[in-house]
């Protein structure tokens, strides 16, 4: 008997849902290739790939709604995603960037809850979508993906935590120096830079840590001229960490 694959089959008929239905033959999916994923059998795989449908979205579509049922887990497979917060005032805060390979709407699922945040896309995007009853068993019954949850959700704790602390900070300037310092992430291999992936645009950055766009411009144009940064599309690189460091603590 052949091995099973872990490419995902044709979906099966889309939900009601905003997006379209993506085409059949445009659908190859490693499962494997999703770090959730990564670490299951062939036998989970197998069930993981029936339940899974598939949905593309335009620019600016809203692929979840703030308020809307928990009635599933989503996987971004291409393109760019926020995930933003609407405040009283109207005003759309961007919370996070989504990349491919992430996952989505977990909270809800576990709690059997509302969503807490909306998701718009932005660029063209391919999104799979698992009911909650699979999501749910996928979490009990493996134990790959529920060591992964419990970091996700461990790491999501400790980011907002972080994030409660940075906007107590009253000096401006060293709030947008802490949110880089929050933002970055680790070189992949020794020698690389430190960098600030999925850079969320200047008015973004500002609604987040309470300030204005031309305040956070202002910062991130001074650190550039200091060497201390270099911005790239979508991204920041820290050329100098230390005198970033530096400058959060007052130094």
């Amino acid at each position: 008997m052949s091995k099973p694959t872990d490419t995902a089959p044709p979906p099966p008929a889309a939900d009601s849902a905003a997006g379209t239905e993506a085409p059949t033959q445009n659908v190859q999916v490693h499962l494997r290739k999703i770090p959730l994923l990564a670490g299951l059998n062939d036998e989970e795989v197998q069930r993981i790939k029936g339940e899974l449908r598939f949905r593309q979205y335009a620019k600016r579509d809203v692929v979840l709604h703030k308020g809307a049922a928990g009635d599933g887990l989503l996987f971004l497979l291409a393109g760019q995603l926020q995930v933003i917060d609407v405040t009283e005032d109207g005003r759309a805060i961007g919370l996070r960037m989504l990349a491919p390979g992430d996952f989505f709407g977990e909270i809800a699922v576990i709690n059997g809850s509302q969503r807490t945040a909306s998701v718009v896309a932005m660029s063209s995007v391919l999104v799979a979508f698992l009911p909650a009853p699979a999501a749910l068993h996928m979490f009990s019954h493996s134990p790959s993906v529920a060591n992964l949850m419990l970091r996700h959700l461990a790491a999501k704790i400790q980011r907002d935590s972080e994030f409660r602390s940075l906007l107590s900070i009253n000096n401006t300037t060293r709030r947008i120096y802490t949110y880089l310092v929050q933002m970055k992430t680790p070189p992949q291999q020794p020698g690389q830079p430190e960098v600030v992936e999925n850079l969320p645009t200047h008015q973004d950055i500002a609604n987040m840590i309470n300030t204005s766009r031309e305040t956070v411009t202002r910062a991130l144009t001074t650190l550039t001229q200091q060497g201390i940064i270099q911005k790239e599309t979508h991204r920041l690189i820290i050329v100098d960490p230390q005198a970033l460091q530096k400058l959060v603590e007052g130094s």
